[in-house]
């Protein structure tokens, strides 16, 4: 079963770390040696310091850019326990400064002061979660060392995606998400809306579709629906967080739930025999049309593609969710329709993908729709081929003027991160370790292609809840992270595995005072005191 730059010129920010960040630099009150904690993604350049750390203490002030002080006041309360400053003693000072590349920062620490200068208002966000990774105890206080980390983003798209369809998500497990996600510097939530199992997003034009198509999920889980004030929550949430939503409607196959709501719309299910053995290996029904699908089996589905009121229907749908989302991308899936010939599959792409060109949103489809000769020219397309490309994947890829890597035997996160694991798939190549997770370039999975970023997808077939999602997610969403965000593997000593284990192990302890249950990968050295 197969599932699925803006690019940062390193020569203006030079990395001069010249060992591992963990490394013992000079510092401390006494001229004792001090730690600088791990940071990730990496970032762009980092100054270590001779020089005495600042020191946190209750009366610390918070000063400057309110949301950013109240993301830092949060996130120092959940990783010290010393909530929001009352007095006024300097301290800590937030501020934007327009000039600078989009979404980069610059940290200075010392003992006196530490100083987050944003070029944006993102790029502010970026440093309060840099600084938050910085805050270590010592003794009984808590200390950020004197370093100058100066950071923008290789990638102009970090994406994360979450599968709601195959298993339905609450608005506040999502919220969650976010929360993760953006605290690593991604700025993109790809939210897959619909399969076929279920179709999840409220809409006037169409509202048969949560009426009669959302109550099921894989397994027979309970199922659901986002009114159209959840997605507004969800994307205000998000921005709130410097992310964009990406909405997906999959089509034209993963659409046997429009079967439930629009019989007419579709055609009869194509059963293999590929399919009868994801049955009998996974369980569920073989697909029939009209009734709920409860199973794993894909590429059975179809619209009908010489039908006019598909193209109606596709109108419908497209233009209400542009509607209400203010982000630039609108996905309109195009995987596996293996239900539909290929010729059927151009003309359905070329269609739909001019429609949403039409109504001032970029289209995004997965890379099988490269194949389309009338693909709308501004389509960005999302590779979720293995790292070493098979059956044509890579030249698909680079029909499109830009594209999303997600390579499935890397950064899908729903694989198995071993073979005993109780949650996950492993048809990508088997399970994914943390370490082929990071070890990766992106530079080299489809060379030529013009590469607007990377996204690690979470599929839910197996994923129930937010305790699977960050099992299944952390510590692998890390290596996304530092895929989108660091210095290319070849332009820094520091994108190696041997670093990223040892730095991600570091972040142990704040992950759990975010209250996040992040899996304790024996390939990671976590530590267990600070």
């Amino acid at each position: 079963m197969n599932r699925r730059q803006r690019r940062l010129t390193s020569a203006t920010l030079v990395i001069v770390l010249a060992a591992a960040l963990a490394a013992c630099v000079p510092g401390g009150q006494n001229g004792d040696t001090v730690t600088l904690p791990a940071l990730v993604p990496l970032p762009a350049s980092v100054d270590t310091t001779a020089g005495a750390p600042f020191r946190f203490t209750d009366e610390t002030v918070i000063d400057g850019e309110k949301d950013a002080a109240a993301a830092l006041t949060a996130l120092l309360e959940a990783r010290t326990g010393i909530p929001g400053a009352t007095g006024d003693e300097p301290g800590i000072v937030l501020r934007i400064e327009r000039g600078g590349a989009p979404e980069s920062y610059e940290l200075v620490a010392n003992e006196a002061s530490i100083v987050v200068t944003g070029a944006d208002a993102a790029g502010l966000f970026y440093g309060v979660q840099t600084l938050g990774q910085l805050v270590r105890p010592d003794g009984g206080s808590w200390i950020v060392p004197a370093v100058r980390i100066a950071d923008a983003p290789r990638f102009a798209y970090r994406g994360v995606m979450l599968d709601v369809a195959r298993h339905f998500q609450t608005v506040d497990t999502i919220k969650a998400y976010i929360d993760r996600a953006s605290g690593l510097k991604f700025n993109a939530l790809h939210l897959h809306l619909s399969d076929d199992q279920s179709w999840r997003l409220q809409l006037a034009s169409r509202p048969l579709l949560t009426e009669l198509s959302s109550s099921s999920s894989v397994g027979g889980d309970p199922g659901g629906f986002y009114t159209k004030a959840d997605y507004a929550d969800i994307v205000a949430y998000a921005s709130a967080h410097h992310m964009m939503v990406v909405p997906e409607f999959d089509m034209p196959g993963h659409t046997h739930a429009i079967t439930l709501a629009y019989p007419e719309l579709m055609e009869e299910p194509v059963i293999d025999d590929h399919m009868r053995d994801i049955a009998a290996t996974h369980g569920g029904d073989l697909p029939v049309n009209g009734v709920d699908y409860e199973g794993m089996a894909v590429g059975f589905s179809s619209l009908k593609i010489h039908d006019e009121a598909t193209y109606d229907f596709v109108a419908d749908v497209f233009g209400e969710l542009a509607g209400i989302t203010p982000g630039p991308y609108l996905h309109f899936g195009g995987d596996e329709s293996l239900a539909t010939s290929d010729e059927d599959f151009d003309v359905f792409v070329s269609r739909v993908s001019e429609i949403i060109s039409n109504l001032g949103k970029t289209p995004v489809a997965w890379h099988e729709a490269g194949s389309a000769a009338g693909l709308a020219d501004d389509t960005v397309g999302q590779y979720w081929g293995y790292m070493t490309p098979t059956d044509g994947m890579d030249d698909k890829a680079r029909a499109f003027a830009q594209v999303i890597l997600s390579p499935a035997d890397a950064i899908y996160l729903d694989m198995k991160p071993t073979a005993a694991s109780d949650l996950g798939l492993t048809w990508a190549n088997g399970p994914t370790s943390v370490e082929r997770s990071y070890s990766w370039e992106p530079a080299d999975i489809v060379p030529g292609a013009s590469i607007l970023g990377v996204e690690a997808p979470m599929w839910t077939e197996t994923i129930t809840n937010l305790d699977d999602i960050d099992r299944m997610a952390f510590p692998r969403i890390a290596s996304a992270a530092e895929a989108a965000w660091s210095p290319a593997t070849t332009e820094s000593d520091l994108r190696t595995w041997d670093s990223f284990r040892e730095r991600v192990g570091a972040m142990g302890p704040l992950w759990t005072s975010l209250g996040i249950g992040f899996a304790s990968s024996d390939e990671i050295p976590w530590a267990t005191s600070e």
